[in-house]
């Protein structure tokens, strides 16, 4: 990617601090100025992610590489419906999924089958689905099947994906969160090591 500009590189470095002082509110290890210098100096604000399937097909298929921006919290000023987010598999512990946002907290959820009753979330509480219309809600394997989840289980925004080395690109999410990753989609984005991780 090209030299980023000094407003970027701002935008970037706040962006850090940001992710920082969230991340500090959690941090229990003790020597808070190692960890305040790691991670502002050393430590990235993204890492890689292999998709394995094809739940958020078409925006991302089996094989995938995905760059995933780090979320320290998620909360709604962190996160926005129709973000693609990484989240804990509520069905399978150390394991994770790629589904996109649909609903927050306070929002209300009306069921396509008339014998289920309407519900609102409630406080910390989302809503993810699959993209894949050719899947059935148990093999989206989303909230239609396994219900709402904490909003604590999001541990990432996935902001751009690589299919081969000609085909990638930005993902598409809420237009507030496309504005808050650019900065460090500009720093950060390196298509030829996604293209490595992608081979491995």
């Amino acid at each position: 990617m090209a030299p980023s500009s000094f407003s970027t590189l701002c935008r970037y470095f706040a962006a850090k601090a940001e992710y920082t002082l969230l991340s500090l509110k959690s941090y229990e290890g003790g020597g808070e100025r190692d960890f305040i210098y790691k991670t502002m100096l050393l430590r990235k604000l993204t890492y890689l992610y292999r998709n394995e399937g094809d739940q958020v097909a078409p925006t991302g298929g089996k094989g995938e590489i995905l760059l995933v921006r780090k979320l320290p919290i998620a909360a709604p000023k962190q996160v926005s419906v129709g973000d693609l987010v990484v989240l804990k598999n509520p069905e399978k512990e150390d394991n994770y999924l790629v589904r996109r946002l649909t609903a927050i907290e306070g929002y209300e959820m009306v069921s396509t089958n008339d014998k289920d009753e309407p519900f609102v979330l409630e406080k910390d509480q989302c809503w993810v689905e699959a993209e894949n219309k050719n899947l059935k809600p148990k093999e989206a394997r989303d909230s239609r099947s396994f219900g709402p989840v904490d909003m604590t289980d999001i541990v990432g925004r996935v902001i751009y994906r690589l299919r081969t080395c000609v085909d990638h690109g930005c993902v598409r999410n809420s237009h507030s969160s496309m504005l808050k990753d650019w900065p460090v989609l500009a720093v950060e984005l390196d298509v030829e090591e996604m293209s490595k991780n992608h081979k491995a």
